[in-house]
């Protein structure tokens, strides 16, 4: 991580300035599994603390442990009680079944090249290229995806670079060219800047 920090660090005044305020590099990574996906998809749009209880429903549901079978075996109309919206409930049942039958293989995606792993992943309905980058980041702990429509990154950019506008995914694309072969590096320093204990 030592070179990737210098790297940063050389190439970009403004990320050197945040990673100096930020500190040492303490990402968190997840297992790249079925059920990591599935609380993704619960997540979205949704407050940490209110997602956090409604997975834990349904980790209860499936009696502790969370597979394609045991979702499975979870009735929609009771996914609902347990908080999840009609459409979440689509979509992680259609993850299941994609897994169920092989057509989405966990074991397989950490020796696939990012795209492949993208474009596997957004095959299941409710899952796009945001969530397929969360999943590239903190579940396959690659270390050049940038997340250019995540609105922390934007904001933070936008913040740093003391930008007008918020910046345009394009526009974070060229940005970024200088953060290569490091983006989430430098993506993890700049959601920890918007923290306030990060702030100058």
């Amino acid at each position: 991580m030592k070179e990737a920090i210098q790297h940063l660090r050389k190439s970009d005044p403004i990320l050197s300035a945040i990673i100096d305020r930020v500190g040492e590099y303490r990402i968190e990574f997840r297992s790249p599994e079925f059920e990591t996906l599935v609380k993704s998809i619960v997540n979205q749009q949704l407050n940490g603390r209110v997602a956090n209880v409604i997975f834990g429903r349904l980790m209860h549901a499936v009696g502790g442990r969370l597979t394609p079978e045991t979702l499975l075996k979870v009735r929609p109309s009771r996914m609902r009680k347990l908080g999840l919206s009609t459409q979440k409930t689509a979509y992680i049942r259609d993850l299941a079944r994609l897994t169920r039958d092989g057509k989405v293989v966990f074991a397989e995606l950490p020796g696939l090249p990012d795209d492949a792993v993208i474009e596997r992943l957004t095959q299941v309905k409710g899952i796009g290229s945001w969530t397929a980058h969360m999943f590239l980041i903190f579940a396959l702990r690659r270390l050049d995806v940038l997340p250019t429509g995540d609105l922390g990154i934007r904001n933070a950019i936008r913040k740093a670079y003391a930008l007008a506008e918020l910046p345009l995914p394009a526009d974070v694309e060229t940005l970024a060219l200088k953060w290569r072969p490091y983006c989430t590096v430098a993506s993890w320093y700049l959601w920890r800047s918007l923290e306030p204990n990060a702030s100058p």
